[in-house]
């Protein structure tokens, strides 16, 4: 089963611990490693630029060393291709060679100007979450708690993705800036590790009228494994058949064409058992093909992904 995973913070663990090597069969700092990929089958994982905390005065630079981390240390080596175009994607699914797509997390150093935001496009960043937790210059996070919406660069700043064919994230964004996003895009967009609101009252989740929105406007919804948004911790442990049940309310939403997965492995200190590594990916797949028919499956693990890709990123 291929499998394509619309978020991981790789990049941030490998920036925090230079002496983490991708390729190493057993990386003991790792969730998600090559090794673990091609065990699990995944064929496509989305490396994020998310700086940590501590990095009080986010800078351009800052994000170049993540993208210096992706060119050296992942992409350079040719069992990876980096997707940035159509032409990469149906490549990698076709082929041997996995795929990687790099990703942000978080605007704060981009300050608005277009000259980054393009220079981050030329250097194969495809799509975009605007914040993360907390407000910056474009939009309040989901954690703010004046919980605004996007400020006017913010509002340019959509217009810019779109006319770029930079693909854009809502996951940790406030509703009202969910909604100001849906208002200004003229273009679809996804979710890429958020989970429903309905069954775990996390503000991280999507209410009922922002998956029928996603739905609408025919994006994505990256079903993600980090524990506390699964189940609420008052309800007990997380478990596989807890992820099932997000699964199942966004498909009696009639969501079917836009579940993904988004694990944020190597973004969490918690794990779901059998969860806890990429490779372990196989145990969701077969829980899945326990209740749904394989053609069904397989749209949740990479034909909705592939799907999504296959109109949205550049032809070559």
């Amino acid at each position: 089963m291929q499998i394509i995973d619309g978020h991981c913070d790789v990049l941030y663990k490998m920036y925090e611990h230079p002496e983490i090597d991708f390729f190493d069969p057993q990386p003991a700092k790792l969730d998600v490693s090559y090794a673990g990929m091609v065990k699990a089958g995944i064929k496509v994982q989305c490396f994020a630029i998310y700086l940590p905390e501590r990095i009080t005065q986010p800078q351009f630079d800052h994000y170049l060393e993540y993208v210096d981390i992706f060119f050296r240390r992942i992409v350079s080596d040719p069992r990876i291709r980096h997707i940035k175009t159509r032409t990469d994607l149906e490549a990698v699914m076709n082929g041997k060679q996995v795929g990687a797509l790099l990703t942000l997390e978080g605007t704060d150093a981009l300050r608005g100007n277009s000259l980054y935001l393009r220079i981050m496009h030329d250097l194969g960043v495809r799509l975009i979450g605007t914040t993360w937790n907390h407000a910056n210059w474009a939009a309040d996070g989901v954690m703010e708690p004046r919980q605004g919406g996007f400020t006017r660069r913010g509002k340019r700043f959509i217009k810019e993705c779109c006319d770029l064919g930079i693909l854009l994230d809502v996951s940790h964004l406030t509703e009202r800036a969910f909604w100001d996003l849906a208002e200004t895009a003229d273009k679809p967009f996804i979710a890429s590790h958020s989970n429903v609101l309905a069954l775990c009252g996390h503000p991280r989740n999507l209410n009922d009228a922002q998956i029928r929105e996603l739905i609408r406007r025919d994006g994505r919804i990256g079903i993600t494994f980090v524990p506390y948004f699964v189940r609420a911790a008052s309800q007990g442990n997380a478990t596989i058949d807890d992820v099932l049940r997000h699964v199942e309310y966004l498909c009696a939403m009639g969501a079917q064409h836009q579940i993904t997965f988004g694990s944020d492995f190597d973004g969490i200190q918690q794990w779901i058992p059998g969860l806890e590594k990429a490779e372990q990916y196989v145990n969701l797949v077969h829980a899945l093909q326990r209740r749904y028919p394989e053609e069904l499956v397989r749209r949740f693990m990479y034909g909705n992904w592939y799907s999504f890709l296959q109109k949205r990123l550049p032809v070559q």
